[in-house]
């Protein structure tokens, strides 16, 4: 390990999780039927509506996170509707315009790590319909976030609650970005399931690609409210795998003896240990995030010696001779790459 540069620039660059490979040799020979209709992606959705209390919940499986956000927001929202969004979201960020290009604007608003309030919503909705020049703008039609968010930040079940009752009053659906949803469940911080995620949003995603899956998510739509026609329009987004059973496989794998919220605990595990040695060498932690993201306040000096035998993500410019970097730990983080970190810090 002392010859080789320690990665920890993002927490999706190993493959998947051993028992996933292992059920993959297992049923290579197999037969199935396609699309998702194979034996094994019905067990998935089974297993995944109870681990959500939810019997009636419409689950699908899509190839990745941003055709997810692209088709699951393309179907709630009407031609003339924008989606409402945290500045620093996914869809406004990193998505290289996907949502635009399929004919919706992203409203982005400036919220503190990546977290939306209940009154920044709000506020928003009825800037919106107070405004007497309304019909010449764009609808906000939905609330997009993040659970946890792009700094690793968790919402509680409070403030869950309170978006999810704003987004009620104004009749407008409430989605949920579970791309790290494995990092928020095992976290000792958080206080939100997935069943009150199916209790309180109109869709979310539990994200696979970056929590122990070679790829894929697994949309929910809680008491079976999926749009019209959710399916074709997955496959006219590029979402819909042929060979289904690759993404069953996997969530079939994921939700068995709840292996899900455990790979998420490695992650979250190494975090805490990554903090702890941070903080005591002195290290300033700029984002309190308490999941498997990590950010420090470092000079840009000090980052580029470390580039010698770490990769960390420079998340973002603090000035011109400092940088936000960010640590990620995974499912697969092992003790031994977080003493080498340790000991190269």
């Amino acid at each position: 390990m002392s010859d080789e540069k320690l990665r920890f620039a993002c927490d999706y660059m190993e493959g998947a999780h051993e028992k996933i490979l292992e059920r993959f040799v297992e049923t290579n020979r197999l037969k199935s039927v396609g699309y998702g209709a194979d034996e094994f992606t019905q067990s998935a959705i089974e297993k995944i509506r109870a681990a959500c209390a939810d019997e009636q919940a419409a689950v699908y499986l899509l190839v990745g996170g941003t055709q997810t956000n692209a088709t699951v927001i393309d179907a709630l929202l009407k031609p003339y509707q924008g989606v409402i969004s945290a500045d620093s979201g996914h869809i406004n960020v990193h998505e290289a315009g996907a949502i635009e290009a399929g004919g919706h604007k992203v409203l982005a608003v400036k919220a503190k790590w990546g977290k939306l309030s209940a009154r920044d919503v709000e506020a928003r909705l009825k800037s919106y319909r107070m405004d007497v020049t309304r019909d010449h703008m764009v609808m906000p039609g939905m609330v997009y976030i993040s659970q946890p968010t792009e700094y690793g930040m968790l919402y509680s079940l409070s403030e869950l609650e309170a978006l999810s009752a704003v987004c009620r009053q104004y009749k407008i659906p409430l989605y949920v970005d579970g791309a790290r949803l494995a990092y928020a469940l095992a976290c000792p911080e958080n206080d939100v399931t997935l069943s009150d995620l199916a209790r309180l949003t109109d869709a979310f995603y539990i994200g696979g690609t970056k929590c122990g899956a070679l790829f894929g998510e697994a949309v929910v739509f809680p008491g079976g409210r999926q749009p019209e026609h959710f399916f074709t329009l997955v496959k006219q987004h590029g979402a819909l795998l042929a060979k289904g059973r690759i993404n069953g496989i996997q969530f079939d794998t994921l939700f068995t003896d709840n292996l899900y919220e455990r790979i998420g605990k490695t992650a979250i595990d190494a975090a805490q240990r990554i903090r702890a040695a941070l903080v005591q060498k002195g290290y300033e932690l700029g984002i309190p995030s308490p999941t498997n993201q990590i950010f420090i306040n470092i000079s840009n000096e000090k980052l580029e010696k470390l580039d010698e035998k770490l990769e960390l993500d420079r998340f973002e410019p603090i000035d011109e001779h400092n940088t936000v970097a960010r640590i990620a730990t995974s499912w697969a983080t092992t003790d031994a790459q977080v003493d080498a970190l340790i000991s190269c810090l």
